[in-house]
């Protein structure tokens, strides 16, 4: 049977939601033989887990460049991927109890080294991440023969870290086959397809009520223009690990049109953009980071790895935080989608083309061109053409959820 995480710990982060080029190698080999010199277990960039964080981030980003930004899908993976290395992990803890890795005894305290724990996470990692980011499985392939690895191998011998980590691996796939993300497109429609039937009640080209979400038209980069389809109307339906239902926190409706509240948040929209500094472009800006978009999950992937270095995190630290940060990740994301879905409830950016039409306002113009006076119908996002507000209802904000939920899980390490 499954077990679930702390959840307090999990409560904690996520009922924030409620308001609201090849890989590179470590450069600092001074570090590591003074490491091995004075017998001090590898520490920040040094540890084995850091080091399959850091191929997790590339992965992600190799991804995001094949499938166009998919921030939900990426999130069950890089939360699948450390559920997978925790597993294989805690057979060589003390007290650690795994998630899906059942019937495997704890190692007896003599085995519980170091280059066993490397081992055991390594296979579990590789075998993880072939499995979600197959496209890049010659590059774990090599990752693994630079560790000193055998790749080829696929043990599952329970007495072995190679084969405790790959019966962690194997474990987490099996458990998640049909976990509702419709991976294998077993629900239909091939995979990671939607299989509720959701319709938007908008059109791009007309929107009919203006309290539901309306797709928006993008620039194709060549002169054209397409409107994306809602991204994973379906991901509610994902189990998840930590909290017991995707609509365990879902909050209160949003306000509607009419109402004194959303008046006056449309209004801050505006009124906010019109100000803008050059440090909340910046977050902005990094938020987006580019077409190798680690996307939202990931970055508190580098958070995490800004942490581990500060600190000289060992494996075993790096190891639960990293499972910690990306299992409540996975989690804020399936539960701000079910709020997302159930109240399918409009974007700023056709909310303020309704409330502004033919007023002047001040506004983004484009690249280029900064703030300037334009029409309300006329505003649009701090964001470029092609990629002009994400193609999802906009409440509650994901955005947000993801950044308050792990602040949340490291407020309480």
């Amino acid at each position: 049977m499954k077990k679930t995480l702390n959840p307090l710990l999990l409560f904690l982060g996520l009922s924030f939601l409620l308001g609201c080029q090849g890989p590179k190698t470590d450069s600092s080999a001074q570090s590591a033989a003074a490491a091995a010199s004075t017998g001090a277990e590898p520490a920040g960039r040094e540890n084995i887990a850091y080091k399959w964080g850091k191929m997790a981030l590339t992965a992600t980003a190799y991804d995001t460049d094949r499938f166009s930004p998919r921030p939900t899908i990426t999130s069950r993976y890089l939360g699948l991927i450390f559920v997978a290395v925790f597993d294989a992990w805690s057979r060589y803890d003390e007290q650690a109890a795994p998630v899906y890795l059942t019937g495997i005894d704890r190692r007896p305290a003599e085995e519980r080294t170091l280059t066993n724990k490397e081992k055991a996470i390594s296979y579990a990692a590789y075998h993880a991440m072939k499995e979600y980011y197959y496209t890049d499985s010659m590059m774990f392939k090599g990752f693994m023969q630079g560790l000193g690895y055998d790749p080829e191998l696929m043990s599952m011998d329970p007495n072995t870290p190679e084969g405790i980590g790959c019966l962690a691996a194997k474990a987490v796939i099996e458990a998640r086959m049909d976990d509702g993300s419709n991976q294998y497109g077993e629900r239909g429609g091939g995979p990671y397809a939607d299989y509720t039937g959701y319709q938007p009640v908008n059109t791009p080209d007309e929107n009919v009520d203006i309290n539901r979400w309306q797709p928006k038209y993008f620039s194709d980069g060549a002169g054209g223009r397409f409107a994306p389809e809602c991204l994973t109307p379906y991901w509610q339906e994902v189990q998840p690990i930590g909290i017991q239902s995707a609509d365990q926190f879902r909050p209160g409706p949003p306000p509607v049109l009419g109402s004194e509240q959303l008046k006056k948040e449309v209004a801050e929209v505006v009124e906010m953009q019109a100000n803008l500094t050059d440090e909340q472009k910046a977050l902005v800006e990094f938020m987006r980071d580019g077409p190798q978009s680690v996307q939202q999950a990931g970055h508190w992937l580098k958070f995490a790895q800004d942490v581990s270095r500060r600190d000289q995190h060992t494996l075993d630290e790096d190891v639960k935080m990293y499972f910690y940060n990306q299992v409540t990740a996975m989690d804020a994301f399936i539960a701000s989608w079910d709020s997302k879905m159930h109240y399918d409830f409009a974007r700023p950016y056709a909310l303020v083309h309704e409330y502004y039409e033919d007023q002047d306002i001040m506004g983004w113009g484009g690249p280029g061109k900064g703030m300037i006076k334009m029409k309300g119908q006329d505003w649009r996002p701090y964001s470029p053409a092609t990629f002009l507000c994400p193609p999802f209802p906009s409440y509650t904000s994901g955005e947000r959820g993801l950044r308050r939920s792990p602040q949340a899980v490291y407020g309480q390490r």
